[in-house]
């Protein structure tokens, strides 16, 4: 991503893709007010990406518009009702719980990794005795992202490792032991990375905490109280349920080659860091609600929105799985917040303004290119 901080599963690995084919927008609701977010979809499929569906929200008013195709066979278009992988997204949704239990008094963001997952995190130098569950959530932990992993990255992201491997059931153990086999990226609680094994932990530590699976606990505390019927944590499942678009990638290191459908795999290998469905109407009222304060305690919001800096990216700062971008629109300032996502043949991002009142999300189904922040501004600067 042009932020400097790719949050998406694929970018981890360096996996990039090329050109597919675009068709003609349609708007599900009449698009005044919001014609420039609708040019700069159309301007991302122009570029390469197959299709791009997007809703908007402001008040209780909603907008949506698609672009592109969902399916390169076909033709069939994108639907404003499409299911898709969020990637990194599922971030704030694990996050949340972690701040309800908080709120709970179940634990506290300052216990060690190790109170609840006592050895875990040994091993070339990482020790989960140093490592605090607020250090998972802002990634200041040091921890070494697992999806980094050379192996790993050939294994699941690669055209010939992907096809032989896009159905294994690869455990959080599994994936642990990739992060412990390497050295820590700095000492606890001195520096930025994104790791998605931060997130990998935070999951375990949750299905510690309360003894269930931690999807288990998004979906009774989260998903269930906000009525997000497209929205699913699907385990080992593989497909994405209807309505739905096929997913494209080049599992290639180029931008260049064929363009493969991937749209059915194992989100195991993804888990706590980046394994949901959505949609962009749902994610919308995910966000609006949690910024506007229905899933979360005054304190704990405000630990969420306490940021961190980001080296490199001075226009966003990362919080508790939660980003505040800086929008320059034209000499005046607009602060969004929210989180992007990214996995094989899907890349997402899903904002909200401070009060939770304007919100936006979109998805390409395809993970090779495309600007999504173009369309965020153009949402939130117009012009």
């Amino acid at each position: 991503m042009s932020r400097g901080v790719r949050t998406a599963l694929v970018a981890a690995a360096a996996v990039a893709l090329s050109a597919a084919l675009a068709g003609p927008a349609t708007a599900a609701a009449p698009a005044r007010g919001h014609d420039a977010a609708r040019r700069a979809a159309e301007a991302v499929v122009r570029e390469g990406v197959p299709g791009v569906t997007l809703t908007a929200r402001e008040g209780h008013a909603t907008w949506s518009t698609t672009a592109g195709v969902g399916n390169l066979r076909t033709k069939a278009p994108r639907s404003a009702r499409d299911r898709y992988r969020v990637g990194s997204i599922t971030k704030t949704f694990v996050a949340t719980v972690l701040l309800q239990l908080e709120a709970e008094g179940r634990l506290s963001l300052d216990d060690t990794v190790d109170r609840w997952l006592p050895g875990a995190v040994r091993g070339h130098g990482h020790d989960g005795r140093a490592i605090t569950v607020r250090q998972l959530l802002n990634h200041t932990s040091g921890v070494y992202n697992y999806t980094a992993d050379k192996d790993f990255g050939s294994r699941y992201f690669l055209k010939d490792g992907f096809f032989e491997h896009r159905y294994d059931r690869t455990s959080p153990a599994d994936l642990l032991a990739i992060a412990m086999s390497h050295e820590p990226d700095f000492p606890p609680g001195t520096s930025w990375n994104y790791s998605n094994t931060n997130y990998l932990l935070a999951a375990m530590v949750i299905e510690k905490v309360t003894g269930r699976p931690y999807g288990a606990e998004i979906r009774d505390r989260v998903i269930a109280p906000l009525h997000l019927r497209a929205t699913s944590v699907p385990g080992t499942r593989v497909t994405v349920p209807q309505p739905s678009s096929r997913a494209y990638s080049k599992l290639a290191r180029t931008a260049t080659g064929p363009t493969y459908d991937v749209t059915t795999l194992n989100p195991a290998i993804a888990y706590g860091s980046g394994e949901m469905i959505s949609d962009s109407a749902d994610l919308d009222r995910f966000y609006a609600a949690l910024l506007g304060g229905r899933l979360l305690p005054p304190h704990q919001l405000k630990e969420m929105k306490t940021t961190v800096r980001i080296e490199g990216a001075p226009d966003i700062r990362y919080g508790l799985g939660l980003m505040d971008r800086t929008l320059s629109c034209g000499g005046r300032e607009v602060h969004v917040w929210g989180h992007d996502g990214g996995i094989h043949g899907s890349t997402s991002d899903a904002v909200t303004t401070s009060d939770g009142r304007h919100s936006l999300a979109l998805n390409l189904n395809g993970d090779w290119m495309g600007d999504t922040d173009r369309v965020i501004r153009a949402e939130f600067c117009g012009g």
